[in-house]
């Protein structure tokens, strides 16, 4: 099989992948993966990306701070990210968003801290990488003052009708390994509604092992499972899938 895809969020910075995060990588680039865009999710998440985007020339690097922290981040904090954002391999800010599934910290911090990032892209005019669990309302609502804006929602687990008013707005969605579970028949269905143009590719690994390998440590080689699974929903190649999203993503993020 000759596919060509991106694996448009992880985060290889993780301890996780310090034992043989080299070889993780090696394997990636010699399986047909082209791109890895690594995550930042913390200020030393940020600047652990970047350093691996100097590293690697087929890592790209996003600068955020993820909603879980907001209760512990600082204006200073923001300041570090900013300083980041104009670096050659930054390619979004993110991640990004509001999360009320879990509520790690207080929504209105939630909400300061996701209006202070979009402020960055904007100043910067790089899109985000939407983190939005359980707070679909907000996310738009608060995300509709800074438009226009360029924006993926990451890891899509929304219905319908938040995907449709995402749409609506120009966003893209990016779909991890969970479609490929044996009760994700919803999130399949979404995959299905999503036009051809919007979607990318993502692991978040080490997070969601795709089905079969569930419990252990993902990584970006199984973003060609997850285009398989795509191509099977959607009546299509493998190759396909990949070329598609893989033109996507260039698109969307601009610099690879």
């Amino acid at each position: 099989m000759n596919i060509t895809v991106i694996d448009t969020h992880c985060h290889l910075d993780f301890p996780e992948f310090d034992a043989d995060r080299d070889e993780i990588i090696r394997k990636a680039v010699d399986s047909g993966i082209e791109y890895i865009i690594n995550v930042g999710s913390s200020v030393a998440g940020s600047q652990n990306s970047i350093s691996l985007a100097d590293k690697y020339n087929c890592i790209y690097a996003c600068v955020g701070i993820h909603p879980h922290d907001a209760d512990k981040s600082t204006p200073d904090d923001v300041g570090r990210i900013r300083a980041m954002a104009s670096h050659a391999k930054v390619v979004a800010i993110g991640e990004i968003g509001l999360d009320y599934y879990k509520n790690y910290s207080a929504q209105d911090n939630q909400k300061k801290l996701f209006e202070a990032f979009l402020g960055l892209s904007r100043e910067f005019n790089l899109p985000v990488v939407l983190h939005s669990r359980q707070a679909e309302s907000d996310t738009l609502s608060i995300i509709k003052e800074f438009m226009p804006i360029k924006a993926v929602v990451h890891c899509f687990s929304g219905d319908e009708s938040f995907l449709q008013q995402c749409l609506d707005l120009g966003f893209y969605v990016s779909f991890t390994c969970n479609v490929t579970y044996k009760k994700a028949d919803k999130l399949r269905g979404v995959v299905k509604a999503v036009p051809f143009d919007r979607i990318m590719l993502e692991t978040d690994a080490p997070y969601l092992s795709p089905e079969g390998l569930r419990g252990k440590r993902n990584d970006s080689l199984n973003i060609i499972r997850l285009a398989e699974e795509i191509a099977f929903i959607r009546g299509t190649t493998a190759e396909e899938v990949g070329t598609i999203t893989t033109n996507n993503a260039k698109r969307f993020f601009g610099k690879l």
